[in-house]
Order: C-alpha cells, then structure tokens, then sequence
C-alpha cells in the first residue's frame, strides 16, 4: 500500500523489479458473484486486496464494483466496467473483481509495499 512512498525508490527501474515504483498484484479465480453476495457458488468474485492501485484498460473481463450495503447487507454496484482503467482505493473488503465471463485473471499495478531494493548496506 503506501508504505512503498517512504522507501527507497530506484529511477527508471521496471515494474516488479526490487526497487521498482509499480509491483503487481495479480487476483486470480475471480468468477461472477452476484449484488448480495460475495461469494455466488462455485465461480465467485474475489475481493480486491487493501491499497491504491492502477488498472489498465488491456484488462480481462472483469467487472471492479464497490460495497454501498449498509452494515452486514452487500449491494454492489460498479465502479469500473469492464475492460476499462482507473485508479483503485481498497480497504481490502468494499472492493471487488467480478468477472462478466468465464473465470478470469486481474492484473492491478499498485505502489511498492513490500519489495526491498538490493544492495550491500540493506539490512
């Protein structure tokens, strides 16, 4: 999450490389869960783990909706269609991939939170 904003960060290193600026977060088994439910079966829609990150528009089909339920009632409504980009903020529950086909794989770049950059004074 932000933790990567007080580290170390190498210029013109390439995502997920130690140091690196983006990491990816890659979510797989995301499936289709339904408005009430996270879970829809045995394909369901997986929560989008807590951070900001960004998803490019070359997605797969997977729909990023948002929890505006009430305490323990799930409604969720999209946030991003699919196959489109923007910017991400997750608190790790209020988020979600749910895939309009199939079972899918979503690729999100987020800031480094937890890659150490390499060096001999690292400790």
């Amino acid at each position: 999450m932000a933790g990567g904003i007080s580290k170390i960060l190498v210029a013109s290193t390439l995502t997920n490389a130690p140091s690196a600026y983006l990491q990816v977060t890659t979510i797989t088994s995301v499936g289709i869960g339904n408005l009430t439910a996270l879970n829809a079966g045995t394909s369901s829609a997986q929560y989008i783990p807590a951070g900001m990150y960004v998803l490019p528009t070359a997605t797969s089909n997977v729909t990023i909706e948002l929890n505006t339920g009430a305490a323990n009632v799930n409604n969720w409504v999209t946030y991003l269609a699919a196959n489109t980009g923007g910017t991400i903020i997750s608190d790790g529950y209020n988020m979600r991939g749910n895939a309009t086909t199939a079972t899918q794989t979503l690729t999100l770049y987020g800031v480094n939170g937890g890659q150490n950059a390499t060096g001999q004074y690292n400790s």
